[in-house]
């Protein structure tokens, strides 16, 4: 999968907003060539939320850990929450993170390396072995994220 096939696949669905910074644009040097998917019917970047998927092509600071130096590298994100966390690695969120796996292996589904407690999953170079995997967790992703948006919005009008 590349960077352009997951922009593609998420914006498709009803109410995505796909952040993509640029020069100028008043968002963080550090985020340019990065993707955010938010759930904003209306078309306007939340800010009281987190993104419910990201792409990352560069390490940030504290996250170095999956080596995104490397040329040609980059890691999909996803919120996928505890049920589905749990479903995929065997574990909850909360239990401490599996030291046996490097977070910068290719094409292979792992705890986010500083994420992971909170239900986020991440896929280096998403390929052959995770791409069924990362479509699923995306659909996934994006239908929680529309579920808690249409919760705010019903208690709002209460």
């Amino acid at each position: 999968m590349t960077i352009e096939e997951i922009i593609e696949l998420v914006s498709g669905r009803d109410g995505v907003l796909v952040l993509t910074p640029s020069e100028g644009d008043g968002r963080p040097e550090l985020s340019r060539g990065d993707a955010f998917f938010y759930y904003s019917p209306d078309g306007v970047v939340p800010t009281t939320v987190q993104p419910f998927a990201t792409v990352v092509t560069k390490n940030y600071p504290g996250d170095e850990s999956s080596r995104l130096d490397r040329p040609d590298t980059f890691r999909v994100n996803i919120h996928a929450g505890k049920e589905e966390f749990t479903e995929r690695l065997g574990r909850t969120p909360r239990e401490a993170a599996r030291t046996d796996v490097d977070p910068g292996v290719e094409d292979t589904l792992i705890a986010h390396p500083v994420y992971g407690t909170a239900g986020w999953l991440a896929i280096v170079n998403p390929a052959s072995n995770t791409e069924a995997a990362v479509r699923e967790l995306l659909d996934t992703a994006y239908r929680l994220d529309r579920a808690r948006y249409e919760r705010r919005a019903d208690s709002s009008r209460d």
